[in-house]
């Protein structure tokens, strides 16, 4: 996740975001953004000293339309999105939250705890992790075929195959390297971050036994 930025704007440092207006997606999406601006000292108002917040939908139009200075994107999807809409890498900057120290975990599989006592749900998650990352390492292998894959199986018809190809091209670059299991450094700047996004955290204190490699150290 990045917060990419138009240079016409003025922003070359995070220093430059001081009265712009940043668009962020919520649902969960805005912790991260909130923990660094917190983190940077910017407050999140609207006031001259500040930055405004614009709540993003699931595009980027606020950009395009420049209704906005900067507006959410992930690696993979939205910032190519805004390249296909006319502008260049040249007219962008970007702010990766990986590079800011605010990233939080995104997808990941949540259980019960209790559920892991029991032998056959233990079982079936280590077949579904380790057929899972079988998969995603196929896929990285073999890019167009996992990218036509779903370009076949699109129902809404609303996708093209040149941009599943690139986003499968870039999604590899994240899988790389990596067996699918929890991070614990990744793990605990995500309870850092979430800890400090702005004057009302999401959490409050630091979990205790969140997480747990059970399951990836069997399947893995």
């Amino acid at each position: 996740m990045m917060l990419t930025c138009r240079k016409d704007s003025g922003i070359t440092s995070p220093a430059d975001f001081k009265g712009k207006t940043l668009g962020v997606w919520f649902f969960g999406n805005e912790y991260p953004f909130l923990s660094w601006m917190s983190k940077l000292g910017i407050k999140t108002d609207g006031s001259a000293d500040g930055v405004k917040v614009l709540k993003q939908g699931f595009n980027v139009d606020p950009i395009l339309q420049k209704q906005a200075d900067c507006v959410s994107t992930m690696t993979y999807n939205e910032y190519w999105q805004i390249i296909d809409a006319g502008l260049s890498a040249d007219d962008l900057i970007t702010f990766k939250y990986e590079d800011e120290g605010v990233a939080t975990l995104e997808d990941g599989i949540y259980v019960l705890e209790d559920k892991l006592s029991d032998a056959a749900f233990q079982d079936k998650m280590v077949r579904f992790v380790r057929a899972s990352m079988k998969g995603w390492k196929y896929a990285e292998a073999n890019l167009d075929e996992a990218a036509e894959i779903v370009f076949e199986n699109d129902a809404s018809g609303a996708q093209t195959e040149k941009h599943q190809k690139r986003m499968m091209g870039e999604i590899a670059k994240l899988t790389a390297g990596s067996n699918g299991a929890l991070d614990e450094g990744d793990y605990k700047r995500t309870v850092s971050t979430l800890l400090s996004a702005g004057p009302d955290p999401v959490i409050t204190k630091e979990p205790q036994g969140a997480w747990t490699s059970m399951i990836t150290d069997k399947a893995l």
